[in-house]
């Protein structure tokens, strides 16, 4: 039984079947975000962080890419072996693109100059020489590669290994498909296990990665983005961030629970260095947005501005009395550490305050909005941040990101179950009128549906030009080619060994394979220069030109 809305693609004229294909690619490209954002939230609750970055956050990912896989081998018989190309298609499609789109344009977007030939300039200002001509930014441009994306290039190359599983035996098999079908049938089941242990294994490497805070950069880069947006306050970020670190050490924890901030004269205490490492990362560019004179040091109007905008409506002689108790020198003046020192107080801080309500502090919104976290876009609107939630207490925000997230998680998945499976009959329909396989129509057209938001998210973290936030951008593609190798493979050798269908893809799966274990060498190198993001973009068309010229030399 289908699943999914029941116009049939073959009953309708071009231009409804472009508005069939439209139309389904919006909804599944729309589902994706809805996951991806859903299991972004999440890494935003500490006790779930954990869980989220090393499983749910990889594995929701590929729902979207594995659902057009499964329903492309359903249905009889012969029609599912046909319409296996459009999953093989997905499936190299997105695995290739991931590799080269967003990642070559993610290097253009992230790029910075690089110094005596190796060092990517992310220490001086400006950090890219602009007009400085095509032979400079194609070679003296780029980015750092880390050694978490040449880890992330190896764990690719090794995922890689279910693919030799299946093609090595079927390059020696001939004959009807039926006869190549009963040949791969054991292999495929052993290509489905390796499958299954690869990504169990993977998983297991991103839990272990995630607990141990290796994945510290991802979550302080969401926590970045969500504080731009105006889905949550400071507070809501971060408070339960800090109470879980004091709950697991005990020993090693500043008292922050005050009933007003003029409590007493005594000066405050730093935070501990973890959680003072965090918000320093997540407060710099506030920082430096906030002190107008450019002095390194902000005056009692600059921190009136920082309060406000983070719901801290106080007055004067309190905002005063905070100043003494953070400037630890006395010199009327509040420098970085200080102002950390302030932050994190604040956000301990149980004084019950009035909020704004309905009157946003404008003046302060924009040089949040404007000078801190954007990118300099310049008179775009800023979407009204819903008071049901930013002006609620840390703890109700956390609620309200579980309940959020969940929402996003559950729509976005039934939607891609939903709208997976017309979607694999119009792009098969595509092909008979295009009179082309299926294959190459799924490989450029599955992508843009499946795989649009990891170009944006990629391309978002990049922008901000800094390693952490490049470092994030790249193995995040690296970990979505990994799900690719196993969770998404898998589904495609369980429907070779279950459903009896025949594995006559070796063009195809030479070109995933090459092109992974070209940019696992290519990561090799300390650094990546536009001039080599540009050869990665040029693989994308290169790979469909490979497998066109390997089919027309004889391989299937």
């Amino acid at each position: 039984m289908a699943i999914g809305p029941t116009i049939n693609p073959e009953d309708v004229g071009v231009t409804g079947l472009l508005w069939l294909f439209l139309s389904y690619g919006y909804a599944l490209f729309y589902s994706a975000n809805l996951i991806g954002e859903g299991s972004e939230l999440l890494l935003l609750v500490p006790s779930m962080a954990g869980l989220v970055g090393g499983v749910v956050l990889p594995l929701l990912g590929a729902v979207p890419d594995g659902a057009i896989i499964l329903f492309s081998g359903l249905g009889s018989i012969e029609v599912a072996q046909e319409s296996l190309s459009v999953g093989i298609g997905a499936l190299a499609g997105s695995t290739i693109m991931l590799l080269t789109v967003p990642w070559g344009l993610s290097v253009f977007a992230g790029r910075v100059d690089i110094q005596d030939g190796s060092k990517p300039n992310y220490t001086k200002r400006p950090k890219l020489t602009e007009d400085s001509g095509w032979e400079h930014t194609l070679f003296h441009t780029g980015v750092a590669i880390t050694d978490e994306i040449r880890h992330g290039g190896v764990i690719m190359a090794i995922t890689t290994l279910p693919y030799f599983l299946i093609q090595v035996p079927a390059s020696f098999l001939h004959g009807p498909t039926e006869e190549i079908a009963v040949g791969e049938h054991w292999w495929a089941l052993g290509g489905f296990i390796v499958c299954l242990i690869g990504l169990v294994w993977y998983m297991h490497l991103q839990l272990t990665f995630s607990k141990e805070g290796q994945d510290k950069h991802k979550r302080i880069a969401i926590a970045k983005k969500t504080l731009q947006e105006g889905k949550m306050s400071l507070k809501g970020v971060l408070k339960s961030t800090i109470e879980d670190y004091q709950r697991q050490n005990p020993g090693n924890s500043v008292d922050g629970e005050y009933s007003s901030l003029t409590q007493d004269d005594n000066s405050y205490e730093p935070p501990p260095p973890e959680i003072a490492d965090i918000l320093k990362e997540i407060l710099w560019d506030a920082f430096q947005a906030y002190d107008k004179d450019l002095n390194g040091k902000l005056e009692q109007h600059e921190i009136r501005a920082f309060l406000k905008d983070f719901h801290e409506n106080i007055s004067d002689e309190e905002i005063l009395a905070v100043k003494r108790r953070v400037d630890a020198n006395n010199d009327d003046y509040v420098s970085f550490d200080e102002f950390v020192t302030m932050a994190y107080h604040l956000i301990l801080s149980s004084h019950n305050r009035e909020q704004s309500g309905n009157v946003r502090q404008n003046s302060a919104r924009e040089l949040v909005s404007d000078s801190v976290f954007s990118d300099g876009d310049d008179g775009e609107e800023e979407e009204e941040i819903p008071e049901d939630f930013t002006d609620l207490s840390p703890e109700e925000q956390q609620k309200a990101i579980k309940w959020r997230a969940f929402k996003m998680l559950s729509i976005g998945t039934a939607m891609v179950v939903y709208f997976s499976d017309p979607m694999v009959d119009v792009m098969q329909e595509i092909a008979v009128r295009a009179k082309i396989s299926p294959f190459y129509v799924s490989f450029v057209l599955a992508p843009l549906a499946s795989n649009a938001s990891e170009v944006v998210a990629s391309m978002f973290y990049a922008a901000k030009k800094t390693r952490k936030t490049m470092t994030v951008s790249l193995s995040a593609l690296e970990g979505a080619a990994c799900m690719n190798n196993t969770f998404c493979l898998s589904i495609f050798m369980a429907l070779i060994f279950f459903r009896g269908l025949a594995w006559q893809y070796s063009a195809e799966t030479i070109s995933i394979v090459l092109v992974e274990l070209m940019m696992a060498v290519m990561v090799r190198s300390p650094v990546m220069t536009a001039g080599r993001a540009l050869f990665v973009l040029s693989i994308f068309p290169l790979s469909l030109v490979l497998v066109a010229g390997l089919e027309y030399i004889g391989f299937d």
